[in-house]
């Protein structure tokens, strides 16, 4: 494979065989910071390219359910593209042996795209045979016949991401128990066991973000040892994480209103673990719909 200029732009067409692969490298990608489209008319491309967001990297899943799907214009628009400044086009072909195709269409029961109405084994071959100049033009072929999602992943970062480094965001959050968990949420932290800013007259209408109510919350002799054990837990665990493939983490602190210690909390907990180097967002539930049912 031909190494990008610095500067250019890299578009990564991703194709293979049905069931190899293809758009859970995609996702992959698209976690390594690639805009990731699939199945995108080959026509639209130029209105893509000159889009917003031109500036970031680009994936594009195509295979022959591509309304104009063509091996000649895909070939065709390669060579196009090489020679055009600032982009660095590559091929990432997904392969996969016939009988490990065969048993993943069987294990899934779905229809190959191919052949809707004939045997799965049909289509794979009707595939295989069209794909086949693709394959011989790839910049990156990666075999996974015997390859898991972990190690399909760990393939294509090691071509594709920057540093062929893993990224992992990590989103803070803070809810109300009275309204129930959030959804899909990781980890969650109950802060209900901290001094109580809504007992105190002028703190009741404040919030977290406060300084005041962060100052009340923070003086409860337990808070320190808890802040710091959290931080501690959540700096062992986001590595391994990271490592296993996770893309997103989510943490939540909880309190009675999700108004004044959970708040806090999901405040300075996100802080901390921005000052670490982690990707971090922090939001609100409670405080967020509030502003909502304000305006």
């Amino acid at each position: 494979m031909t190494e990008a200029e610095p500067t250019a732009r890299r578009i990564v067409f991703v194709t293979g065989p049905s069931g190899a692969g293809r758009s859970s490298a995609l996702n992959v990608l698209e976690d390594a910071g690639f805009e990731a489209v699939d199945n995108l008319p080959l026509r639209l491309l130029p209105a893509l390219l000159e889009g917003p967001g031109a500036e970031r990297p680009l994936a594009l899943g195509i295979d022959p359910r591509n309304r104009d799907f063509s091996t000649n214009t895909i070939m065709d628009l390669l060579g196009r593209l090489t020679g055009v400044p600032g982009l660095a086009p590559e091929l990432l072909y997904l392969d996969c042996t016939t009988d490990v195709l065969l048993r993943r269409f069987s294990e899934t029961r779905r229809r190959h795209p191919l052949a809707p109405d004939d045997r799965p084994s049909d289509g794979i071959m009707r595939e295989l045979d069209m794909l086949a100049p693709l394959r011989s033009r790839a910049d990156v072929l990666i075999d996974t016949t015997d390859l898991n999602v972990h190690q399909l992943r760990a393939e294509v970062e090691h071509w594709f991401a920057p540093g062929g480094h893993r990224r992992l965001t990590v989103s803070v959050q803070s809810f109300s128990y009275k309204r129930g968990l959030p959804r899909s949420v990781d980890m969650v932290f109950d802060c209900r066991f901290l001094t109580n800013p809504y007992w105190v007259a002028e703190l009741r209408a404040l919030d977290g973000t406060q300084d005041a109510v962060a100052a009340h919350v923070t003086a409860d002799p337990s808070f320190a040892e808890f802040e710091n054990k959290v931080l501690d837990l959540t700096l062992l665990l986001l590595p391994s994480y990271r490592e296993e493939g996770k893309s997103h983490l989510s943490i939540a602190f909880g309190c009675t209103g999700g108004k004044h210690r959970s708040v806090v909390m999901a405040e300075r907990h996100g802080l901390r673990l921005a000052e670490e180097g982690w990707q971090v967002s922090i939001r609100h539930r409670e405080l967020d719909l509030r502003k909502k049912e304000e305006a």
